[in-house]
């Protein structure tokens, strides 16, 4: 017999909720994670209805509520004009808190209900399957050894290490751009977010818990932000908005892309969250989406384990299905998001009609709704 029912790999948002669900339904669970400390990179930060759906599910939602800020609305800027407006109302909250601390109310969570099922420093450097169970060879402080279950669900990320061992391919989406991104202090705290969509490139700014305030800059090709100085001086050429830089701050670059697992599945291992799908950051979907998977992949899982091989096709057609319109509507706004082009007319550039004309009203609805980086 299997040493445990389900063993996850990874203990961020995705897996943590996963664990969970599963424990609560009263299934023997270990979640193997390689650090000993939980990941504090600033991260995702919104929270949409069916991820606080699946957070109430897994027992932190009212935590969450508790801490986070819950967004009015926004509004979409361009030349100094403002284009649009939108307001959340109560039937679609967006909730901004930052990742770390989601994953923190989680991870509390998952040792409550079972204290010893998330092993820490557990770094896992193989694996094989047979009829009846996944084996996993993994190396701790008590050095190597290895643990089997009846599933393997991989959810170690973006850069997922086991993903070449189901032979899931890693297939390249459209959508590629680089960003920058600071939390700052809010001078003026408004619990609105704003995307100024300008012909220089898009900037975005979302409150956060704690008068602080997330400015995310579209960086110009082939140079990045690499000062905080650089940075707010940015803001203000492309927004007209002065933000004071602070001294201990520095700007963290990086590329929104996208990439799908050509099949999440491979007899008693399966793919979930990052490592089976990256959609870019900047359309606030990838954390969310993947716990809307867990919550799937734990129905599917509850009914067949441990008595047979689990059907998970039902899972892995939802999936695969939701991150194709997610990263959809992500290049959609990324390629909105982009400088204006620039031509030549009678000797002088002139900067193209493009971000901020006419045409951004009739996206920029569906664009804030998907905003919450």
């Amino acid at each position: 017999m299997p040493d445990h029912d389900v063993l996850i790999v990874g203990a961020g948002p995705v897996g943590l909720l996963l664990a969970c669900l599963l424990v609560q339904e009263g299934r023997h669970v270990a979640v193997c994670e390689r650090h000993t400390d939980a990941d504090e990179r600033t991260r995702a930060i919104g929270i949409h209805r069916p991820g606080l759906e699946a957070l109430d599910t897994a027992g932190i939602g009212d935590a969450v509520r508790a801490e986070a800020l819950r967004l009015d609305g926004g509004e979409v800027r361009s030349r100094r004009r403002t284009l649009a407006t939108l307001t959340f109302g109560q039937d679609h909250p967006i909730l901004i808190l930052p990742q770390p601390r989601t994953g923190a109310l989680l991870r509390a969570r998952l040792q409550s209900l079972s204290p010893e099922s998330l092993l820490l420093e557990h770094d896992v450097r193989g694996v094989r399957q047979n009829a009846d169970a996944v084996q996993i060879a993994c190396v701790s402080p008590d050095g190597p050894h290895e643990l089997s279950a009846s599933v393997v669900v991989v959810a170690d990320g973006v850069r997922s290490r086991l993903r070449d061992r189901i032979d899931a391919g890693w297939r390249r989406r459209l959508g590629r751009a680089s960003y920058a991104m600071v939390d700052l202090a809010d001078a003026t705290p408004d619990a609105r977010a704003v995307l100024h969509c300008e012909p220089e490139g898009l900037v975005e700014s979302f409150p956060l818990p704690g008068g602080q305030r997330r400015w995310v800059v579209r960086e110009a090709e082939g140079g990045g932000l690499r000062s905080i100085e650089e940075f707010c001086a940015t803001i203000e050429t492309r927004t007209g908005i002065a933000v004071a830089p602070a001294a201990d701050a520095m700007p963290t670059s990086f590329v929104a892309a996208q990439h799908a697992a050509k099949r999440l599945q491979r007899g008693r291992l399966v793919l979930l969250g990052d490592a089976a799908h990256e959609i870019s950051p900047i359309g606030g979907q990838g954390m969310n989406l993947g716990w809307m998977d867990a919550v799937r992949l734990a129905t599917a899982l509850v009914r067949t384990l441990p008595s047979r091989m689990p059907d998970l096709s039902g899972y892995e057609r939802h999936a695969r299905r939701s991150a194709s319109r997610a990263q959809r509507r992500s290049a959609f706004y990324m390629s909105m998001g982009a400088p204006a082009p620039r031509t030549v007319v009678r000797g002088r550039e002139v900067l193209m009609q493009g971000l901020g004309s006419a045409p951004l009203r009739g996206w920029t609805t569906g664009l804030l709704t998907m905003r919450g980086l």
